[in-house]
């Protein structure tokens, strides 16, 4: 950080402090909510569907919320979004007041999709004021940004727990989220420097695995937060101490977020660091089960270890996808300006929360019927998939680093116009042969 100027290091912190209280405000009930669900009636399977409605609802806006930035206002939605967040959390912390499943259920979804149309809003203005004011530095600075989230994710879970012991199901949300409160009052202090779409951004190949394996990596955290409990109850553990398994993942997450974040800006290709990280999740689902195909048994340390080396693998996804999509957008032609930030914000936003939508909406399920073994093995599967595809696509950029997949494939759709038959039978001279490719990628975009 001694490279960053005043402006940007007062940028970086204020975005960081606000980071950290979102992630506290959203992972202090993971320890004690099904506990209080499971209370009123609800089972597994439903309020597994509380949690995985946070994301659906940032899936479905991040796309609108990156397309409208500059007309929305930069400043008014990420005030607007963090102020929602805060109310919400406080309001959350009421729900054990609600008597009967259905009463309980029903607002507790409602206060989620308030909780996350905020939420979305602030992280997409975040993300991509971060981009345009560190151009040099986005993987580092993103990596930081998500070193704070980590760190709420470590501290959600345990201050909540804490706070559940001392006062009940209220007092976590009500701290936790008046604190927020405070947080965004300092955010609305930091002003934000003053056509295309989202889809246009998904017809590149190499962006389009970048979103598939962000939504990979959250598909992984958000089976963990809806089921993790449940597979660790029998072993009679403190909400204290359920706290601090959950913390495990993240503080594995918040220490190597920076590290590869660092990585990727300096020398690691984004996609290696993919391949890497979805590599290093495989492994850990397959042990975190443990997979019913490997001959051992499940014991605390092996669990504690599973999460350890989950952490430090969906922390290379992450990073690594928003810096990746972010070069591969600029490269395909986008302006490097606040509309393509927002664009690619919203993007991996949108990733990220249709990951974690899927994942507890599966979990639940799976969990009820398959076991958590086999589930595991499932979320396994899906890693090494994705490492196999990055594996693949990086090899035919490598042979061939001037072939646009998507237009490729398009030629076989539509009739050859003159122009392009013009460019593809002229070989005389290399530069423009060159220019027509760029050209090619641009009208892609457009």
């Amino acid at each position: 950080m001694g490279n960053y100027t005043r402006k940007q290091l007062l940028i970086l912190i204020v975005f960081c402090i606000a980071q950290f209280f979102m992630a506290v405000c959203i992972s202090i009930q993971a320890p004690f909510y099904p506990h209080e669900a499971e209370k009123k009636g609800v089972t597994a399977t439903q309020y597994s569907f509380v949690f995985a409605v946070f994301e659906l609802v940032v899936f479905t806006v991040c796309p609108i919320y990156g397309q409208f930035l500059e007309r929305i206002g930069a400043n008014f939605m990420k005030n607007a979004g963090i102020f929602t967040v805060s109310v919400s959390c406080i309001l959350f912390g009421f729900l054990n007041r609600m008597s009967g499943p259905t009463v309980f259920l029903t607002f507790s979804f409602i206060i989620r999709i308030m909780e996350a149309l905020g939420g979305a809003a602030f992280s997409t203005t975040a993300y991509s004021i971060t981009a345009q004011e560190f151009p040099l530095n986005v993987a580092s600075a993103f990596a930081t940004l998500e070193t704070f989230f980590a760190l709420g994710l470590i501290a959600g879970p345990i201050v909540g727990g804490a706070l559940y012991e001392l006062g009940g199901f209220t007092l976590p949300f009500v701290v936790l989220g008046c604190l927020l409160m405070v947080a965004a009052v300092v955010v609305c202090c930091a002003r934000p420097p003053s056509r295309y779409s989202v889809f246009s951004l998904m017809k590149k190949p190499k962006i389009f695995l970048f979103a598939f394996t962000t939504m990979s990596g959250s598909l992984s955290v958000g089976f963990l937060f809806s089921t993790l409990e449940p597979h660790i109850r029998p072993w009679n553990l403190t909400p204290l101490e359920i706290g601090l398994i959950f913390v495990l993942d993240g503080f594995a997450y918040a220490v190597s977020a920076p590290i590869w974040g660092l990585l990727c800006d300096r020398c690691l290709p984004e996609r290696a660091a993919t391949t890497m990280g979805a590599l290093t999740a495989t492994v850990a689902f397959l042990l975190l089960g443990p997979s019913p195909i490997l001959p051992i048994k499940n014991s605390i340390p092996l669990c504690i270890c599973a999460l350890v080396v989950h952490g430090l693998g969906f922390g290379a996804e992450f990073v690594a996808t928003f810096s990746g999509m972010h070069k591969e957008a600029v490269e395909a032609g986008l302006p490097d300006d606040l509309t393509t930030y927002g664009l690619v914000s919203g993007l991996w936003n949108s990733s990220f929360a249709l990951g974690a939508f899927i994942g507890p909406s599966i979990a639940g399920v799976m969990f009820d019927s398959v076991g958590f073994g086999w589930g595991t093995s499932i979320i396994a599967l899906l890693h090494l998939f994705v490492a196999i595809v990055t594996i693949v696509l990086s090899c035919y950029y490598r042979y061939y680093p001037d072939e646009d997949l998507y237009e490729k494939m398009s030629l076989f759709q539509r009739p050859i116009r003159k122009s392009e038959s013009a460019y593809s039978t002229y070989d005389g001279d290399c530069n423009s042969t060159r220019v027509s490719r760029e050209d090619i990628a641009i009208g892609t975009v457009d």
